[in-house]
């Protein structure tokens, strides 16, 4: 069917999936500069800001490799009208909540629909575009796409929520939603896995039980205490979950998560990768977001326009990435993206900042740039070593990466402030527990610089073909 595409309807099914691509990783960090707003209606304390937040990326991350795989199985573009259809729907929801509880519940309508999306979108991309220089450059814009939309959430957010509201930046999704829609049942073809795996419902609930309870005993281990039976009990669970994973997968003739991709060095690393930049991205949006509106006393939209050199740089940095990624490989972007992130946390950490107009606007500047070049590596190192036929639960792995460290930065950037604002008035409290949150991004930033090059090398490329070579055998 791809081969049978113009070259110009490849590019609109690309515009098509990059709308889809916009709204979804739009409302990821859209929300943040509007936390203050929520804070103070709903009488919210940190960790319901958390949970307006987590709810959402949670709920992506659990259900975004079953999307994949039942996409592969049953038709993408029937997955992904359908996701399309539930995440403008939530999105009006949101748009109407009358309380922080129905936000949060709202919030996770929307993920499911967003679960849809993302990697449906991506394999319909893959299957679409089949020249590997082709499909290159095709996630090097996706990823310039899903960079700048992180990015610029949150100058989004505050413009809508200083002029409209805070319950604009959910109907901004109707129009783009209802768009895609449109153009999704006129332009994108139909394509299924030839072979495609069976539900495995047990490991979804794993998978659920895993993602859940670690989340809830981080965001809730600031109030309740680290020590106390109920977060003991969570954190019991996620373990629990982790291990009946690990058990209980590799029996199984197609699970949920197929851990030999795992034997490929590079998709490993990208999977790690994926978490420590997503984490630090989000991380760095809510402790930043909540630095200048609650103590620096900036308004919604003078907070989101400090955000603005990230989105710039992601803008400028997220086809390039895909460009050199085409044409040179991942390692040059990798490590690009792991020092430059790693030396905007250190300034912030260790040289304060935040508390100056012009080192803030160098280290904003820096993690743009870093952030920008991460995307396209991340996806192209996960799809391109796998076989085509798995192309949707590759992908699939790949974003709910980036989600569970959408989930992890938020939750534990949460946890920490939580417990220094407990600790001494909130003004003084947060800028002492900022310091450690920032040495935590910067760890995030030197992990994926160290992974990046690691995992980029001859012997690591080298994996990636004996795994996908021993993958394809044992699918055949």
């Amino acid at each position: 069917m791809a081969d049978e595409l113009t070259h110009r309807r490849r590019l609109l099914v690309l515009a098509i999936c990059c709308m889809s691509l916009l709204i979804v990783t739009l409302d990821n960090t859209v929300l943040n500069v509007a936390l203050p707003t929520l804070q103070k209606e709903f009488d919210a304390s940190v960790s319901g800001m958390q949970w307006a937040v987590d709810a959402y990326t949670l709920v992506l991350a659990s259900l975004l490799m079953l999307a994949g795989s039942t996409a592969d199985r049953i038709g993408r573009r029937r997955i992904f009208v359908a996701g399309l259809v539930i995440f403008t729907l939530g999105s009006a929801l949101c748009s109407l909540a009358p309380n922080l509880e129905s936000l949060v519940a709202f919030r996770m309508v929307q993920a499911v629909g967003g679960s849809m999306l993302n990697p449906v979108a991506m394999s319909i991309i893959t299957n679409t575009f089949t020249d590997p220089a082709g499909r290159a450059r095709a996630i090097g814009v996706w990823g310039g796409v899903a960079g700048i939309s992180l990015a610029a959430g949150p100058l989004v957010g505050g413009a809508l929520v200083d002029t409209v509201g805070w319950r604009s930046i959910f109907l901004v999704n109707l129009p783009v939603g209802l768009a895609a829609l449109l153009l999704t049942l006129r332009y994108v073809p139909e394509s299924r896995a030839p072979r495609p795996r069976r539900v495995d419902p047990v490991g979804q609930l794993l998978v659920i039980v895993l993602l859940g309870a670690l989340t809830f005993a981080i965001i809730e281990a600031p109030r309740a205490g680290w020590t106390s039976p109920l977060i003991l009990a969570f954190a019991g669970a996620a373990l629990l979950g982790l291990l009946g994973l690990l058990r209980y997968e590799p029996r199984r003739a197609e699970p949920l998560i197929d851990l030999r991709f795992f034997r490929s060095a590079p998709f490993s690393g990208a999977t790690v990768i994926a978490v420590s930049a997503f984490a630090a991205l989000s991380g760095f949006l809510f402790l930043s977001t909540l630095f200048l509106q609650d103590v620096r006393g900036l308004d919604a939209l003078h907070a989101g326009l400090w955000m603005l050199p990230i989105a710039a740089m992601a803008l400028v940095c997220g086809p390039l990435s895909g460009r050199l990624v085409g044409s040179r490989g991942p390692r040059i972007p990798l490590l690009l993206a792991g020092a430059t992130m790693t030396a905007s946390g250190v300034l912030f950490a260790a040289f304060d900042a935040a508390s100056s107009d012009g080192p803030r606007l160098v280290g904003y500047l820096l993690f743009g740039l870093g952030f920008g070049f991460v995307n396209a590596p991340i996806t192209n190192t996960a799809v391109s070593g796998m076989p085509r036929a798995q192309a949707g639960v590759a992908a699939a792995v790949a974003s709910t990466s980036r989600q569970i460290g959408t989930t992890l930065g938020v939750a534990v950037i949460g946890a920490v402030l939580a417990s220094g604002v407990a600790s001494s008035s909130y003004a003084d409290g947060f800028v002492a527990a900022a310091r450690p949150a920032w040495w935590i991004i910067a760890g995030c930033g030197l992990a994926v610089l160290a992974l990046g090059a690691l995992t980029s090398g001859r012997w690591a490329q080298e994996s990636a073909r004996r795994a996908a070579a021993r993958l394809t055998e044992e699918t055949v």
